[in-house]
């Protein structure tokens, strides 16, 4: 059957309003909730018994922020197709609101994963998140998400810091926090309960985190670039979706799965992180529906595929020293395949091989990704699923400038690659007929 695939433009307008409205994790997920929804998912609860047909489209969620959306195989299960990427980005987790100090009106954060400090500087922010509130049922969840500049973080001006330019080591509870106004004005918490429609002395305890007001545009003479928040890793997310959307699930015995998880730049340690255990026990729950014994588990398991989609580095314009000379990075060169001796990614010779055949399929151009021998590498999420679910892994993501600046750079034309790739990925069958050898249906 012949594929067809969302135009470049069509594609960026959606990532784009994805990449705007995902202004936290909490947001992030509900956006890819909406998408589901329109396309015919249906909402299974964690805490609520599933009912399970064969062919049905289903989607789950996890503390409000980890999704994981599923098509039923038809037939006896033979295997699974998979994506995994994260909806969290570094930003500053609100402590405390409205601390009246020399004045102003001041809020206390702490930074939430490696960000680039300085970037969060003298720039318009908001707030965005989740608020808990007494209800006369118990408690209920309300988003939140002010459009409106509601902080900023004032830099000290270079007259009593003449080494500004030179060189910097931030104190982040004394250089970083956010004023929100002055003195006697409006506090931070009441403009939030106003936007959830309820009192203020109704929130019981929130999540939020600062966020920034720039909006996803094209950038460059040719507009090629274009330049947002929260592209790591939001473009993988929304890119990784839009191909498991175009999957047709016709193949016999074969179930998908897309999902984005929560709390990967701080380790992905959390209940609805990639160690958690949201995977599994849904891969466990859709088994369980389907009779599947353990001796059947297993040989699923090894004839998949699981595709690990996070950004990574492309090689820095002026700086090419840092990125490794024999394997650079281009921007609009296509997919990342990513690789690390330590396996901190989880690519190997055989789950490459697939992945590229698969990418050949789709016209889509792969670029290799390694950091210099003398660098060390970061990790995501495969090597951290690996430790619950055996099922053949391969890290790859898209090439951006500036990762966890508070705006980031990327290619336009790379995302439209990596929804193709990932559209041919779950319209591809995969057999592993023996140990170190695949069969793929091209």
């Amino acid at each position: 059957m012949k594929e067809t695939y969302m135009n470049e433009q069509a594609l960026l307008d959606g990532l784009f309003a994805f990449l705007d409205g995902s202004v936290s994790p909490f947001h992030a997920a509900a956006a890819a909730c909406r998408l589901l929804e329109e396309a015919g998912y249906t909402l299974c609860p964690e805490s609520r018994p599933w009912k399970l047909e064969a062919g049905g489209r289903y989607y789950t969620t996890r503390n409000g922020t980890a999704v994981l959306a599923w098509r039923m195989p038809r037939g006896k299960l033979a295997g699974w197709h998979v994506t995994a990427s994260h909806g969290d980005s570094p930003t500053w987790r609100l402590k405390v609101a409205d601390i009246a100090e020399g004045g102003y009106l001041k809020a206390e954060t702490e930074g939430y994963g490696g960000m680039i400090a300085s970037t969060w500087m003298d720039r318009p922010l908001s707030v965005a998140g989740r608020l808990l509130v007494r209800t006369a049922a118990g408690v209920e969840t309300r988003l939140v998400a002010p459009d409106r500049a509601l902080l900023c973080i004032p830099n000290l001006c270079i007259h009593f810091d003449r080494e500004a330019n030179t060189g910097k080591a931030w104190n982040y509870q004394v250089d970083l926090q956010p004023i929100c106004g002055l003195d006697g004005g409006a506090r931070l918490m009441e403009v939030l309960a106003a936007e959830a429609g309820v009192a203020a002395e109704d929130i019981l305890a929130h999540d939020l985190v600062l966020c920034t007001r720039q909006k996803a545009e094209r950038v460059g003479v040719s507009g090629e670039l274009f330049m947002s928040g929260r592209i790591d890793d939001l473009e993988c997310a929304y890119t990784t979706l839009q191909g498991f959307l175009a999957g047709r699930g016709e193949e016999e015995g074969r179930a998908d799965v897309w999902c984005m998880f929560d709390n990967e730049e701080v380790g992905s340690s959390s209940r609805q992180g990639a160690q958690g255990t949201l995977m599994a026990d849904t891969m466990a729950r859709i088994e369980e529906a389907l009779g599947v014994s353990r001796d059947e588990s297993v040989r699923a398991r090894a004839n998949s595929l699981l595709l690990s989609a996070d950004n990574g580095h492309a090689t820095h314009p002026n700086h090419p020293e840092k990125s490794d000379p024999r394997s650079p990075v281009k921007l609009g060169g296509g997919v990342l395949l990513k690789y690390n001796a330590s396996q901190t990614y989880t690519t190997s010779g055989l789950t490459a091989a697939a992945f590229q055949r698969i990418c050949d399929k789709a016209g889509v151009a792969v670029q290799i990704f390694a950091n210099r021998a003398d660098v060390r590498g970061g990790s995501t999420l495969g090597n951290l699923l690996g430790h619950q679910i055996a099922i053949p892994m391969v890290d790859i993501g898209l090439a951006q400038l500036a990762m966890h600046s508070a705006v980031e750079t990327a290619s336009c034309a790379d995302a439209a690659a990596m929804a193709k790739a990932c559209a041919v990925f779950y319209n591809t069958p995969i057999f592993q007929p023996a140990d170190g050898a695949w069969n793929l249906g091209l």
